[in-house]
């Protein structure tokens, strides 16, 4: 059938046209021949527009044997190339006598394969004598099973979440991540007594916000598995014990701050008593800041510690011990903290003295052990803690159970095993040390302009003393002296489930304040 073609425009230069799709496709071409080819198309267009008639085009030379009809031709120079057509994917046909176009099975994902466990090159160490026969442990995390390949196999207690999650999951998603921790708990109780390692602190965030004033929840749903961890725990012989953290300050001047507080050690207090660990499962406290007046302070915090609960690096330990010894709450000595801010009196008095507080509570001692990290120099770069411990502390004694606090975790108490022969380790297990650690612990810092400052002022270890007489903090309020810790979890066998009654009972192990690092998260569980 006829063309039908829009008008046509001759101007001065030449001829040009302007067409419908069906005269969409004259080519364009550079060559002499071939331009004098697309004059003649062009006349013919123009002649079979005139008469309305098809387009037949012969070839250059009169050859009429391979004539093209407009629908073949290719755009003008200006002329909008149309858009190709996108091509649908038919679906396979199913073999075995089904509808045709129904879709196959999906094709199974290659697995990918899995490197090989690397050849750890383990050096030998420096061995050294101790008559120290008591427990060693280490803090919440297992590096071994944790850094398990593939991910989806990793082991660890820490799975949390921000409030967004929780707004966007539900509290029923939340929950899971808690029954998630405790069922890798129970893998790392194992693996613990596999190899030798009979003490171990819970992570605080075992059940992610369950003591917050809006989203906490009772640990009740969870306590079939709980009571199945502290059960496999009491039948190995193993210690379990908390310490909640440096945001947890029980004698802050704010009544937010303190109730945030209470209710954090109430969810510790539930998931050890539905656990059943017994006395020595004890929760140790920060002593917390001075907030410009020590003496106020230790009031509010005696306060809170009788009428409520029951004390970090604000305090000394010869300045927390009358308050512990007042109270009969047992104090959790640091070696660490008490080398930044040392007592007036010896280490082995104010361990005696608090030692003898355990023994009247009938629970067994604990103590807490680290080292500086390697070029430390100020005070605020000696508060970091080393990957590893090298040295077991002159004072220790020999029955006491120690809290290694190291950044390798497992592998410092390993350390400490080969270095003085407390027990054999599996050299499967064993992971070689940072070859070139610095003073730098890689982790976020909470105002790192802050930390540079006071890192700059504190050059001198002497001026601690005023540091805890004026009450500085960092930016997020966490206290820059203090050198022993409380065992606040002291009466953890009586705690009873209702809030009310652990309020007023529980009494545990205070400890002084670590280091300024904290998340996110944890400021949001303060709010």
């Amino acid at each position: 059938m006829a063309s039908i073609l829009p008008p046509i425009d001759l101007g001065s230069s030449g001829v040009a046209l302007r067409r419908s799709s069906r005269l969409s496709r004259i080519e364009h071409v550079k060559s002499t021949s071939t331009v004098l080819r697309t004059v003649q198309r062009r006349e013919i267009a123009i002649s079979a527009y005139a008469n309305n008639t098809d387009i037949s085009i012969p070839t250059v030379g009169g050859d009429t044997s391979s004539e093209r009809t407009e629908e073949e031709y290719r755009p003008l120079r200006g002329e909008k190339r149309p858009k190709p057509r996108k091509r649908v994917k038919k679906s396979k046909e199913v073999q075995g006598g089904e509808d045709e176009g129904e879709a196959g099975p999906p094709k199974k994902r290659r697995k990918r394969q899995l490197k090989p466990e690397p050849e750890y090159i383990i050096s030998d160490v420096e061995r050294k004598e101790s008559t120290f026969k008591g427990r060693l442990g280490y803090a919440c995390l297992n590096t071994v099973l944790r850094n398990k390949r593939p991910a989806s196999e990793s082991v660890f207690c820490s799975r949390t979440c921000r409030i967004d999650s929780i707004n966007k999951n539900g509290l029923d998603w939340v929950k899971d991540l808690g029954r998630q921790n405790v069922r890798d708990l129970i893998t790392m109780i194992q693996w613990n007594e596999d190899n030798g390692i009979q003490f171990l602190r819970l992570s605080s965030e075992m059940f992610p916000f369950a003591s917050h004033e809006k989203h906490g929840y009772s640990l009740e749903y969870c306590a079939d598995l709980l009571k199945e961890a502290g059960d496999l725990a009491k039948r190995y012989g193993h210690r379990l014990t908390t310490h909640p953290g440096q945001f947890t300050q029980l004698g802050s001047p704010r009544d937010a701050v303190r109730g945030a507080a209470v209710r954090e050690l109430n969810y510790h207090c539930q998931m050890l008593d539905l656990m059943g660990v017994g006395v020595d499962g004890v929760m140790v406290v920060h002593g917390g800041g001075t907030y410009g007046d020590k003496t106020a302070a230790l009031d509010r915090l005696k306060q809170t510690v009788t009428e409520q609960l029951l004390p970090h690096m604000c305090y000394n330990a010869e300045e927390l011990l009358p308050l512990c010894e007042e109270l009969d709450v047992p104090l959790v000595f640091d070696y660490h903290h008490d080398m930044l801010n040392p007592s007036s009196i010896p280490p082995s008095e104010i361990i005696t003295r608090a030692d003898a507080i355990w023994k009247r509570r009938r629970i067994r001692p604990k103590q807490h052990i680290s080292e500086p990290r390697p070029g430390a120099v100020t005070l605020m770069e000696r508060r970091a803690h080393a990957d590893r411990c090298e040295t077991l502390p002159v004072d220790l004694p020999d029955d006491m159970d120690l809290m290694v606090e190291a950044k390798d975790k497992e592998q410092a108490v390993f350390h400490l095993y080969r270095i003085y022969g407390l027990a054999p380790v599996i050299h499967a297990n064993l992971r070689p040390s940072d070859p070139n650690p610095s003073k730098e612990t890689k982790g976020r810092k909470s105002n790192k302009r802050t930390a540079q400052s006071m890192a700059a002022q504190l050059n001198d270890s002497n001026e601690i003393s005023n540091l805890q007489d004026n009450g500085d903090e960092l930016a997020d309020g966490t206290p820059v002296g203090d050198s022993s810790d409380i065992d606040v979890s002291g009466l953890l066998a009586n705690c009873a489930t209702s809030a009310s009654q652990s309020q007023a009972q529980a009494q545990d192990p205070i400890e002084s304040p670590p280091g300024n690092r904290r998340s996110k998260r944890v400021r949001n569980n303060r709010s």
